[in-house]
């Protein structure tokens, strides 16, 4: 939408601006509590060794953190004999695919028991708290109330059939559910578990160079610069000066990718030139070897000034860490504090991780702080919803350019399109896992998955937990298996991304 409202000039009104906000903010909560309970919580927690915890010390463990109600002895009791009960028949099913026992695990039984406990409340706690987008997106992830020029879902106090005062009261009681889960569960659950992996503050740092589109704009101009998570660009991991983001920097090459560029793969392209031209000429289908000197990757290999960047929750917190965000400072620091690190631990696999956290953390705190801009319109009379003046192609200029930044949970999230006559001439996104899984350019440079994985000790080959934690600290979204080779191309063990 941005992108188009960009080449187009059209500002929406007030409304659309604070519903896409909404939109954003919680997928953002529900995204990040999924992935730490549900797609990352395993790389830390053994389930198995839950069996073997104490109920009452379990329950003085979580008491001792957090006063939220679930916490008694009893109830930790009932969550391990469902524990057993899976244990004992043999069909663990979404535990299935772990390595329990694994030396790497270091939490004690009762924090896994507790852990365990927390991710089957979060099954049902996500399932409730993204009502809020099906009520103003009609579908998770994938919204479909957007639209060029505002949202489509209309402001109608009198219509059960559209927002009203009711709906407004629905959405607000969801949004305190989401945020005391964040707060009494999840920020506790990931401070508890951090603090026995503190040496992995010291393991996944990556390319050093982290970007941030920006997002929940306090305008309605697209790609406006005032916004409530600053944009920006951390280099070398310095975090004393914030470097402007120019979309015009941004180029992607093909040199290690399975496509070609029709001009030659040495040279990068700006996404408004940019194709997609699929090339594959190997003796073997590409997914049974890894040839780094070669083509090996499905992904282009985006670089911001010819620099591979690390978007994310981490570059978000980090871009507006070092741009003074008051709330995102406030809650850096006193997460740095509880664990006893320095700023410094930020750049690793656990920086990753606590980020996501303080980020779910500060984003949902702003969504009652949203919905009171809504109500407040609403209230006044304002059910402006969308700008329809230049929908009309017969309206556009002949030819024009345009370019939407996003960011949606995994980071940032680039459209650019050329609209010519009427119709898309062009039109290529860069994507979050792109800039993260993204292969070596023309000059050999690492994307962030490759450089973060060096230096990580590795217990064992054939159980290679230690590998997951870093690459599953990105939050990759990936639906595909993922092969692991050895130096001959025998492949070692076959891992599933969810």
């Amino acid at each position: 939408m941005r992108a188009v409202e960009n080449a187009l000039g059209i500002i929406i009104p007030d409304n659309a601006r604070v519903i896409r906000n909404l939109i954003t903010g919680i997928q953002f909560v529900q995204d990040h509590v999924i992935h730490f309970y549900h797609l990352h919580a395993l790389d830390w927690v053994d389930i198995v060794s839950a069996l073997k915890a104490d109920p009452a010390k379990t329950s003085s463990l979580a008491q001792s953190i957090s006063d939220w109600s679930k916490s008694s002895a009893s109830y930790f009791k009932t969550i391990q004999n469902k524990v057993k009960t899976l244990v004992d028949s043999g069909q663990l099913g979404p535990f299935a695919n772990a390595y329990w026992g694994h030396p790497a695990y270091k939490l004690p039984p009762e924090a896994n028991l507790m852990a365990v406990a927390h991710y089957l409340e979060a099954l049902d706690w996500q399932r409730d708290v993204i009502k809020i987008q099906a009520l103003l997106g009609s579908k998770n992830p994938h919204a479909q109330t957007y639209l060029v020029g505002g949202m489509s879902i209309p402001i109608d106090p009198n219509s059960q059939n559209a927002l009203n005062a009711g709906s407004i009261a629905l959405i607000s009681d969801l949004a305190k559910k989401a945020l005391e889960f964040v707060e009494k569960v999840y920020i506790p659950d990931l401070l508890a578990v951090a603090s026995f992996y503190k040496e992995w503050a010291g393991y996944g740092g990556g390319v050093g160079n982290f970007m941030a589109y920006g997002e929940f704009p306090n305008d309605n101009i697209s790609n406006t610069a005032n916004l409530w998570l600053p944009r920006g660009i951390i280099k070398n991991e310095d975090l004393s000066k914030v470097h402007p983001v120019e979309h015009s920097r941004i180029m992607e090459y093909v040199t290690h990718s399975w496509y070609e560029y029709k001009d030659g793969d040495a040279k990068a392209k700006h996404p408004w030139d940019g194709e997609t031209n699929f090339k594959y000429t190997g003796p073997k289908p590409p997914y049974e070897f890894l040839d780094t000197t070669k083509k090996y990757s499905w992904l282009k290999a985006p670089r911001y000034e010819e620099m591979p960047m690390e978007v994310g929750p981490l570059a978000r917190m980090l871009v507006a860490y070092a741009s003074g965000h008051k709330r995102v400072k406030e809650a850096v620091d006193n997460c740095l504090k509880k664990l006893g690190v320095g700023p410094g631990a930020l750049f690793s696999t656990l920086g990753r991780v606590a980020a996501r956290g303080i980020e779910t953390l500060v984003t949902a705190e702003m969504l009652p702080v949203w919905l009171n801009e809504l109500a407040a319109n609403m209230k006044k009379g304002d059910h402006r919803m969308h700008n329809g003046d230049k929908w009309e192609p017969s309206k556009w200029p002949v030819e024009s350019k345009g370019y939407g930044f996003h960011e949606a949970p995994r980071g940032a999230l680039g459209h650019w399109v050329h609209i010519k006559n009427g119709t898309i001439a062009n039109y290529q996104c860069v994507v979050p896992s792109t800039w993260n899984g993204s292969p070596r350019d023309a000059k050999g440079q690492r994307g962030p998955y490759e450089a973060s994985l060096i230096g990580t000790p590795v217990a064992d080959p054939n159980k290679p937990v230690e590998i997951l934690r870093t690459v599953h600290s990105f939050d990759p979204c990936m639906a595909c298996a993922v092969h692991v080779v050895d130096a001959t191309g025998k492949e070692v063990t076959k891992i599933r991304i969810v």
